[in-house]
């Protein structure tokens, strides 16, 4: 039996890939070992959404080359995919293949293995319009509670900061059907929580328009909760401007649809909104989360912002903190602009200094850290449904309640996959304290 070891970088979706192609390797008789034992093949799942990410991508890849010279290294994902020259060129890679096609991957595999050739075996190809969702079956073999099932795949939006519309392709989605047989698959599996993810999630099914399939993600989540035994589901990051009022009546009256929308908002100046190519502005994103508060009372809403983009002025900047505030989201996730190469915003004029960049990702993170109190705060006195996870310590475990806050309590590891509902006594630094009811 042939081993194999993973490592993934990157987002929800990358993992997602890489337990669909553990769970292909499995099925044709392959081991899967961690990634520091030794291993016949090492396969990197890389990411490229910030400089960040691709430098780690390259330095797992030298990683695993020089752990094991002898065996045999695969590069998958985003970074083959947008710069295949580049990584062809890395000393001791073997197999390069991008983000389509990943159902061949072992018959890929084996025949590098087979032939060992010196030239580094590609499979990176272009996708186009025509490119249809790859139904890859899920990864059922984990301990975690909370299961991650790609439904939708690709971006047709282009934000001129963005490199993901050309590593993931246009706009594509997983059938109806797929989504029921892998939610079923994953509920038989003991998975508690299914979070439905994707590049551009609000976008599911859009592309079947045009061939006479009206269905959008809101059909895809009543796909998902009419499959028996599954006792919660959540939505990945999708945009404000897409969440159909629909969507908003089921989570307001389905207690197993999680009360939590994660929407990026990226910039709170409108100015910078525009430079970005964001699909809203401040005064339309604003009436939006009045909406959605208004229909789910007690929603939880985390974001996405970037700091320094190109242009980004102080005054711009002290629009964004005011912004932030005024939205009072449960979590904000900030990121320092990344210069991405082939993005419009790579040329802009006003590119701002990284020590700005990181000063003011540090003054947000301040305002962050005071609306995360006060949302926390905000819990107290209140039931929670939690399904928990792991121990903290020999006497407490902890798990996420449906608006997506990490709850802590008195138990021991037997609570572990189980859901149920605490009263929240009190706060941590970064977590509700409860007992169960």
């Amino acid at each position: 039996m042939k081993k194999i070891a993973f490592y993934t970088l990157g987002c929800k979706v990358n993992q997602a890939d890489t337990a669909s192609m553990e769970a292909l390797f499995k099925a044709r008789g392959y081991e899967v070992v961690p990634f520091n034992e030794d291993a016949d093949i090492y396969l990197v799942n890389t990411c490229v959404v910030t400089n960040e990410g691709q430098r780690k991508s390259r330095q797992i890849i030298r990683r695993s080359v020089r752990h094991n010279p002898l065996a045999l290294t695969v590069v998958t994902g985003c970074y083959p995919q947008t710069a295949p020259d580049e990584v062809r060129a890395i000393e001791g890679v073997d197999v390069i293949l991008g983000n389509k096609d990943r159902t061949g991957i072992v018959d890929l595999v084996e025949k590098a293995l087979a032939e060992k050739q010196d030239a580094v075996l590609d499979n990176v190809q272009k996708m186009t319009v025509d490119t249809k969702f790859e139904e890859l079956g899920v990864g059922t073999e984990t301990d975690k509670t909370r299961a991650f099932l790609k439904i939708q795949e690709g971006c047709n939006q282009y934000c001129t900061y963005c490199i993901i519309p050309f590593a993931r392709g246009p706009l594509r989605s997983r059938s109806i059907e797929g989504i029921k047989e892998e939610v079923a698959k994953l509920v038989s599996a003991g998975y508690k929580e299914i979070v439905l993810i994707g590049i551009h999630l609000g976008c599911y099914g859009k592309e079947l328009r045009k061939e006479g399939i009206n269905i959008s993600l809101y059909d895809a989540v009543c796909a998902a909760l009419s499959v028996e035994g599954l006792e919660r589901l959540r939505l990945g990051s999708l945009e404000s401007v897409e969440v159909e009022p629909r969507l908003l009546d089921l989570m307001a009256t389905e207690p197993r649809f999680a009360k939590q929308l994660h929407l990026p908002l990226q910039s709170g100046c409108d100015k910078i909104l525009s430079a970005m190519h964001r699909p809203y502005d401040t005064a339309k994103f604003k009436n939006l989360l009045a909406d959605i508060r208004a229909k789910v009372p007690g929603v939880s809403i985390t974001t996405d912002v970037i700091v320094g983009f190109p242009g980004e002025t102080e005054e711009d900047f002290a629009v964004t903190m005011d912004f932030a505030k005024e939205c009072a989201f449960t979590k904000m996730h900030i990121f320092p602009y990344s210069k991405r190469k082939g993005t419009p915003a790579e040329s802009m004029p006003n590119q701002v200094e990284e020590k700005v960049k990181a000063e003011r990702a540090t003054r947000l993170g301040v305002i962050d850290n005071e609306l995360v109190q006060a949302a926390l705060n905000a819990m107290v006195g209140k039931t929670v449904s939690v399904l928990f996870e792991q121990p903290v310590d020999a006497g407490h475990m902890e798990g996420l309640c449906s608006e997506y806050f990490r709850v802590i309590v008195p138990g021991t590891k037997e609570l572990s996959n189980k859901i149920c509902n605490v009263n929240i006594t009190g706060t941590d630094p970064d977590a509700l304290i409860g007992a169960i009811i």
